[in-house]
């Protein structure tokens, strides 16, 4: 606060220690610790530096819980773990410059998957800011197209409206990320206690309640349909929607099929639920969606990797569209009744009684397109194929463990094969598809969660991304159980190479390290597998342990994930595994 050239800058000192001595003021960073208390923040994932150090030394005598990693790309994908299997939101603090910047990649992730975080920055003090100071980074216009608000508080006074605005608008509506940057001398400097307030972020309104007008739309809708579906995503689950819809599918027996990000919204194992849509989803699915008469869109946003050709997507149906936010309504597919509502506030007003006819048929021509191509692989006793691995996992943890991945063929073979029934279970980065993700973000679900069993589904490639939180893993005994699906390349890359780019594997093949002498020297239990009987004893062994676990799963170098809608493609005109 008080600059070198600055001549009443010892007076000035003298006063506020003074004034800290008389218990008559606190300083920026105590107040901020008080104020996230207050806001309900039980724990923080960081990394300190030197525009933060105010806020570290008032942490030091905090009750907050600090998770420190070993990079703060590893903070924020913790954050994002914390808030997907709660529900609450993640905070995570970095000082300025490259530790404000290594956030970048979490945010951008946390926008993109509407993940409610609360991101903390150091900034350098207020007088040199815009003076290229060191570590000096400008994270507000960084970061402005990727937060749904972001604030860089110069005045101690507006902390406590900012602290309270910021918390409401990561959570409420569309969750997101909110950043807040505090300038070292607005934390180093004084304050007085403050009770936080209620939110007051002006112009910020969030949906509620569908007007009768469009409740109407949908019964008659629904009412006249013969082949309806119900298209779900992320928004069910953060909405808290998922037993509305469960108990709204069973009324009126309308089949479900789920984004990436849905996943859990709906319980696999239901008859109902016909398995995820889109570029690797199931045959019964992309099947459903495009014969169907009735689209009802649930919390989704009807991104490329679903649709597949726009135009080939879902031509005979009617569409409904809810979501919380207005901005996606129409922005890929245009849709004949729009509703900019809360997806759950929705549902429960639609079950007043059954509005559909009778769906029997529908369903029987579902069952049999299920029956014609379900998921399944080629087993083959020469090897160990991943999916295999899925499998075992899902066995042994009987489809309740929560799990996180990484992003490539891993990622798809958890999401096919283990069989997610509740919701906040599956932890994925899905519109941005960050590596590197999967591993942080089990450690975040684990601190939030530590009675619950969590797996990290991994790559040999995207583990590397992040392989240092081992330490951080092991330095909190967070018990989380790391399988590494290792088949030596990028894998989801070298698939694309495989089909469309005739086998030229340019920089797709990997090496790693020896991942069992890895974990062993972070005092990590390492064990590998390579076929199917190593498989079934190494998983047992894990789970057997008490403590963290890495497994690394030696794999089939060239198995590839089907079904496939290749680029450019219908859902219709998907690829078998079986066609060669």
């Amino acid at each position: 606060m008080y600059g070198s050239s600055d001549a009443a800058a010892p007076a000035a000192a003298r006063e506020f220690v003074d004034q800290m001595n008389a218990g008559m003021v606190r300083t920026g960073a105590d107040l901020l610790c008080s104020l996230l208390q207050q806001a309900g923040v039980d724990v923080i994932f960081g990394y300190p530096g030197g525009a933060v150090l105010p806020i570290y030394d008032a942490l030091y005598s905090s009750s907050l819980r600090h998770i420190l990693t070993r990079h703060e790309q590893g903070a924020i994908h913790a954050a994002e773990g914390y808030a997907r299997v709660t529900g609450r939101p993640g905070v995570v603090l970095a000082t300025s410059g490259p530790g404000a910047t290594n956030l970048v990649t979490g945010i951008a992730d946390a926008y993109m998957d509407s993940t409610p975080l609360v991101v903390l920055t150091g900034q350098v003090v207020t007088e040199s800011i815009g003076r290229d100071a060191f570590q000096e980074a400008d994270i507000v216009g960084i970061t402005m197209p990727i937060t749904k608000h972001n604030y860089q508080v110069r005045d101690i006074d507006t902390l406590p409206q900012v602290i309270a605005d910021a918390f409401h608008i990561a959570t409420s509506g569309r969750p997101g990320p909110v950043l807040i940057d505090l300038p070292k001398s607005v934390t180093s400097g004084p304050a007085r206690d403050a009770v936080l307030p209620a939110p007051d972020a002006r112009g910020y309104r969030v949906p509620g309640h569908p007007s009768d007008e469009a409740l109407t739309a949908i019964q008659d809708a629904i009412r006249q349909a013969r082949k309806p579906l119900l298209y779900v995503g992320g928004g069910i689950i953060s909405a808290g929607a998922a037993e509305t819809l469960r108990r709204f599918a069973r009324v009126n027996q309308i089949p479900v099929t789920s984004t990436l990000l849905g996943l859990g919204g709906f319980p696999a194992h239901d008859e109902l639920f016909v398995g995820m849509l889109g570029m690797h989803g199931t045959y019964a699915a992309n099947q459903a969606i495009t014969n169907c008469d009735l689209l009802i869109a649930l919390g989704v946003r009807f991104d490329d990797r679903v649709t597949g050709k726009l135009q080939r997507f879902s031509p005979h149906s009617k569409k409904i569209h809810v979501d919380i936010d207005p901005a996606e309504i129409g922005k890929n597919v245009p849709v004949d009744i729009a509703v900019v509502a809360d997806v759950g506030l929705t549902l429960q007003a639609l079950l007043t009684d059954r509005l559909s006819a009778d769906t029997g048929e529908w369903r029987a021509q579902i069952a049999a397109w299920e029956a014609e191509w379900p998921l399944r692989y080629r087993a083959d006793d020469t090897c160990l194929k991943p999916q295999a691995v899925i499998e075992l996992i899902a066995q042994r943890t009987r489809g309740e463990a929560i799990v996180t991945t990484e992003v490539g063929q891993h990622q798809m073979w958890a999401a096919l094969f283990y069989p997610f029934s509740e919701p906040r279970k599956f932890v994925t980065s899905g519109g941005l598809g960050t590596m590197g993700y999967g591993f942080p973000s089990a450690l975040g679900a684990q601190v939030a969660l530590p009675g619950e069993t969590v797996v990290c589904i991994a790559g040999d490639a995207s583990f590397q991304m992040n392989i240092q939180e081992l330490q951080t893993m092991v330095d909190y005994a967070l018990p989380v159980k790391i399988a590494v699906i290792n088949n030596r390349f990028l894998g989801m890359v070298r698939q694309w190479q495989q089909f469309f780019y005739d086998r030229r594997y340019a920089e797709s093949r990997i090496s790693s390290p020896d991942f069992v002498k890895v974990a062993n020297a972070y005092g990590v239990l390492g064990l590998r597998a390579a076929t199917f009987d190593e498989a079934k004893v190494a998983i047992e062994q894990a789970f057997a342990h008490e403590g963290p676990v890495v497994i690394d799963f030696v794999v089939l170098e060239e198995e590839n994930v089907f079904p496939m809608v290749p680029p450019g493609k219908g859902t219709d005109e998907m690829t078998l595994e079986w066609e060669g």
